[in-house]
């Protein structure tokens, strides 16, 4: 048998405390989360994703995940988190149709097309295929790079069917 002797054991490296924005972990009401952020195409597969700790605003997904999909989009489908000004300056300077309804509070609200709006479904019907993975609904895994690989691995699976599509 094997005893431990604390003088030769190796050294254990600790996770540094003050990491958990880089590996997008945050406090909500929720607890200890994450946001994951997802665009998909109008058939509901999944295009790219982008993960943001647990207490950022949707604005902060936004960017990133715009920036994947700018030159190929048409009309960008968003939820109310993502009506802002600025936000429509940038889908405008695309040269994409914003279908984005109006916050409650807003001043001058702006129209959207409700036929094309309902086509949201798809996004969240993408989450409802991602989080039949347990691992993706929880987040066990610590690190981003290891969450997002199997988020990227789950996204695969979901493309499978549409493959031999012409």
């Amino acid at each position: 048998m094997w005893e431990e002797n604390t003088a030769y054991a190796p050294l254990r490296c600790r996770h540094k405390k003050g990491t958990q924005a880089a590996e997008a972990l945050g406090r909500s009401r929720g607890g200890f989360t994450t946001k994951l952020h997802a665009s998909c195409d109008g058939k509901g597969r999944p295009l790219g994703f982008v993960l943001t700790p647990g207490e950022a605003h949707d604005v902060k997904g936004f960017g990133p995940l715009f920036g994947m999909i700018a030159d190929k989009a048409k009309a960008l489908l968003a939820d109310r988190g993502y009506d802002s000004d600025a936000i429509r300056e940038e889908i405008a300077f695309h040269g994409v149709r914003a279908v984005i309804p109006a916050k409650r509070g807003r001043r001058n609200p702006a129209l959207h097309d409700r036929d094309k709006y309902r086509q949201r479904s798809r996004v969240e019907q993408l989450f409802n295929k991602l989080k039949n993975w347990r691992r993706i609904a929880t987040r066990y895994d610590k690190t981003r790079e290891s969450y997002l690989g199997f988020v990227s691995l789950a996204s695969a699976l979901l493309w499978l069917p549409f493959v031999h599509e012409a």
